[in-house]
């Protein structure tokens, strides 16, 4: 089954399933993702704390998991 992340996908949820996806937060500025805080913020969060395009990102990083499960 595919995975999909949303805007209330929590970081530490999305780094425990895809690890590979670290350089795209690492990107937006999110340096500290070992923090309790930051890998317990959801996408959405993350995108308004960071500046970011949500949806944009919800698209890179969908599809960076389906192609690691494909």
């Amino acid at each position: 089954m595919a995975t999909t992340i949303t805007k209330d996908t929590i970081i530490g949820d999305i780094l425990d399933i895809a690890p590979e996806t670290a350089p795209t937060f690492m990107e937006i500025g999110m340096h500290c993702l070992g923090c309790p805080a930051s890998r317990g913020e959801t996408v959405e969060e993350a995108c308004m704390v960071h500046g970011v395009d949500c949806s944009a990102l919800l698209e890179k990083l969908n599809q960076q998991i389906a192609a690691k499960e494909a």
